[in-house]
């Protein structure tokens, strides 16, 4: 009976087990399904294509193709646009007070083989200086006045008057007129004036023999020497168009040396007008104006160079140049003299 007892314990545990293993194969396949069939959702889902909010999306024939061909116009629009504006450095911004700045260039061959002419008068080196410490504000100031009453009694009818300090040649509709012929002009030259103008001549041209290395003694006052006055008006002659790029020794030929003293500010009293030179590697060089600021340089082709167009406002300069040719050379101004 004890031995039937046991079997009989011996079968119930065997099918017990044997239930539990079938359950586990179970429970097994199940959950093998389970993640058969999430992993085929996740699939279903990843290849499905994304519902659009807004419909189906546009598309056309070679679509790829001219994708390709508007990214490749764009990039070559900006390669076109930077070249087309070129670059450009600073030589003195309005806002630079300046001891001394020099730019160097290589003389034009044309320049320097008639300079060789003229001994103790053939540059170091050819270039740009700007200085704002070698005219004070007051002669500025007096020669700006000065300018002003004289370019007042007449004056072009396009954007670009002169008055020629030694000539007298005044700018008056489309054409000239000698100021020292008009009565106001006794009431507007006098000594002291043309006293100031010769000490600022002087100071001028000590610093293109000092900056040059040439003899001082050995450059000259030279014609013309003359106020200018820029406005934004439309051009009536070819007087007028001061903006084309030129080279000074072409436009004159005693010139071989340069220089402007600026009389107002840019970017207070004017917009545009900044003086500019273009160079042969496609860089620009730029001076904006600045009281009392004067600018050297080099009279040959190494020097070609514009004024931009005065967009609003009135600059004023003064332009004082000189020659290395003796017979060339003009007399200190004296506007008594030139009164009488």
């Amino acid at each position: 009976h004890v031995c039937k007892v046991e079997l009989n314990i011996k079968l119930k545990v065997k099918q017990q087990c044997t239930h539990d293993d079938t359950r586990g194969e179970e429970n097994k396949k199940k959950n093998a399904h389970k993640e058969t069939t999430r992993e085929e959702n996740k699939t279903e889902k990843l290849t499905k294509p994304a519902e659009l909010k807004y419909g189906p999306a546009v598309s056309f024939p070679y679509q790829r193709i001219w994708s390709r061909c508007v990214l490749i116009l764009g990039v070559l629009l900006i390669i076109w646009y930077n070249n087309r504006q070129g670059k450009e450095i600073y030589l003195a911004k309005q806002k630079d007070v300046l001891v001394s700045r020099t730019q160097n260039v290589d003389c034009s061959k044309d320049y320097r083989d008639e300079l060789e002419k003229y001994p103790g008068c053939v540059p170091e080196k050819c270039g740009r200086v700007v200085t704002d410490k070698l005219v004070s504000t007051t002669e500025a100031d007096v020669l700006l006045k000065l300018a002003k009453s004289g370019l007042d009694l007449a004056g072009s009818d396009g954007g670009a008057s002169i008055l020629d300090l030694h000539s007298g040649a005044l700018s008056k509709g489309q054409d000239f007129i000698n100021i020292y012929k008009r009565p106001e002009a006794k009431k507007i030259f006098n000594s002291v004036d043309a006293t100031i103008y010769k000490v600022v001549k002087t100071k001028i041209q000590h610093a293109v023999a000092h900056n040059f290395g040439i003899d001082i003694n050995k450059i000259y006052l030279t014609k013309p020497t003359f106020f200018s006055r820029m406005t934004n008006k439309p051009a009536k002659t070819v007087h007028d168009e001061y903006w084309h790029p030129h080279v000074d020794k072409e436009t004159y030929e005693t010139f071989h040396y340069t220089s402007l003293l600026y009389l107002n500010d840019y970017s207070k009293d004017f917009e545009g007008g900044r003086f500019v030179f273009m160079d042969k590697n496609g860089v620009n060089t730029t001076i904006e104006p600045r009281k009392g600021r004067v600018s050297i340089f080099t009279s040959g082709s190494e020097n070609l160079h514009l004024v931009e167009k005065v967009k609003s406002g009135i600059r004023y300069a003064l332009t004082v140049s000189f020659t290395c040719d003796k017979s060339a050379a003009i007399s200190d101004l004296r506007f008594t003299d030139a009164l009488n």
